[in-house]
């Protein structure tokens, strides 16, 4: 199971500080449609797990992101690829819940419903509570440096989990894996002959 993890706000689509409200405000970052199709071609399964605490704090319903949630779906349709499934937590974070971000329970609960070994997972995200989510299930945490990600280095360098990946954008990221999933097929062909 090739499996990857996406934040949402700030790696697949711009970020607000007014947070995300409406279809109308989900706006994809440039190339990250392509960037998610390259990995479903490349047989990855992609899941979002994203902090959705604008829910918990009356910003928008749960309608109005299912309506978010079904553009994102279409919208990456349309550049050929899928995203398996979204996992969000609606809570803030006086709520203290498991599933919020920085805690790992939304990563859990994606690798349980993949079978996915967490060392063999990457998880994308803009801020240092994305890659403690990953890293503290296991995986495997890249930074990218939409969103909030310039600001995540400048501030939290010294706090980044151990191994954390360092990428301009998710387009970068998924080029990346493609040139080492070539590699490790190039190394095993060259094995059998």
């Amino acid at each position: 199971m090739k499996l990857i993890i996406l934040d949402r706000d700030g790696v697949i689509n711009q970020d607000r500080d007014d947070f995300v409200k409406s279809a109308d405000e989900w706006v994809p970052l440039p190339g990250s449609m392509d960037a998610v199709a390259f990995l479903s071609e490349a047989g990855y399964t992609v899941a979002v797990a994203t902090n959705q605490s604008g829910i918990g704090r009356g910003l928008f319903t749960m309608q109005e992101l299912t309506e978010m949630h079904n553009k994102m779906h279409k919208m990456v349709q349309q550049a050929g690829g899928v995203i398996d499934g979204v996992w969000f937590c609606p809570h803030t974070a006086a709520a203290d819940c498991g599933c919020r971000k920085p805690k790992s329970g939304m990563v859990l609960d994606i690798l349980d419903r993949f079978n996915a070994k967490a060392e063999n997972t990457y998880m994308v995200g803009d801020s240092l509570r994305d890659l403690q989510a990953v890293a503290g299930a296991g995986g495997k945490p890249v930074l990218v440096l939409t969103g909030k990600g310039k600001k995540t280095l400048a501030e939290h360098a010294a706090e980044l989990p151990e191994g954390t990946q360092v990428f301009d954008d998710l387009m970068a990221f998924s080029q990346y894996l493609m040139r080492q999933d070539e590699a490790e097929t190039e190394v095993g062909h060259a094995v059998v002959a």
